[in-house]
Formats: C-alpha cells, structure tokens, sequence
C-alpha cells in the first residue's frame, strides 16, 4: 500500500486533520487522472461527461443550463461552454423551450446517449477494478467520513 507520505515524499504533518486534507485532495488528483485516461478515447473530458451524466438523469426530459449549473460535479466549470463543446461534437441539441422562448433546453441526442452508456461502462469497470482492494463494507464506512466531514 502506497501510503500519501511516500506518495508526496512528506514524512510530517502538523496534524491528522491537515494529512486526512492532503490525502483526500492528493486522491482526488489520482481519481481525476484515472477517468480523464478512460473518457481520453471517447472524446470527452470528465466536465463534459458530467454533463452528459446529468442529461442522462433527465433524459427524456430536457435540462436547463441553470439545471445542470446546480448539479456539476466542478462548479469551476461553465455549463454554457460544456454545452457548446458537446454541440459540436453533436452529442447534445438545443432546442427553444415552447412555453418560455427565452429559456433553452439541452438534450441527449443518440449519439450522446452511446457515448454517455459506454463511457460509463468503461469507467465502471475501471473504478470496480482500481478500488477493488476496498471491501463493499470499507466503501460504505469511506463514503460516510466523507459526508460527515462536508457536514
């Protein structure tokens, strides 16, 4: 087991709480290089596919940019740009919402729906496959830390 000291070659810590800190933003990175190295040959990067998820959830409703503004994963990122980027790529379509012309919907197209189901197979399998070394039981106890310390 790599521990986060030899990871960052950093032997001390002023406390638990500041290497829990480190640890968790150091796996963080690690997490987010493991799925950009997955979505790499779809095309897309993990902002995007955070989108097509959300779309995903909705689907076949539409989504509004102020929706999936609420719902990104990386409020960093700006949906409108996210939403452009997968026009182009003709996974998504905008269309004029009926009862408010001014509000406009985004939704999967076919393509974006293959895309989004595979890529999410692919990176299932990887995650199954990289956090296999945590028991069902582990995992359960990991996600409530993590949520208990949001809190």
């Amino acid at each position: 087991i790599m521990k986060v000291e030899d990871a960052i070659n950093q032997k001390k810590f002023k406390s638990e709480y500041q290497k829990v800190s480190i640890n968790i933003l150091y796996t963080g990175s690690w997490l987010q290089h493991l799925t950009m190295q997955v979505l790499k040959p779809f095309g897309i990067t993990w902002q995007q596919f955070n989108i097509l998820r959300i779309l995903r959830g909705c689907y076949p409703e539409p989504a509004t940019l102020k929706l999936l503004t609420e719902r990104m994963m990386d409020k960093m990122s700006n949906a409108s740009r996210l939403v452009d980027k997968l026009l182009q790529k003709e996974l998504v379509v905008r269309k004029t919402c009926p009862e408010d012309r001014r509000q406009v919907n985004i939704l999967l197209t076919a393509a974006g729906k293959k895309l989004v189901n595979e890529a999410s197979d692919q990176l299932e399998d990887t995650l199954n496959e990289r956090l296999g070394s945590l028991t069902i039981e582990e995992a359960q106890n990991l996600n409530g830390l993590l949520d208990k310390m949001r809190n």
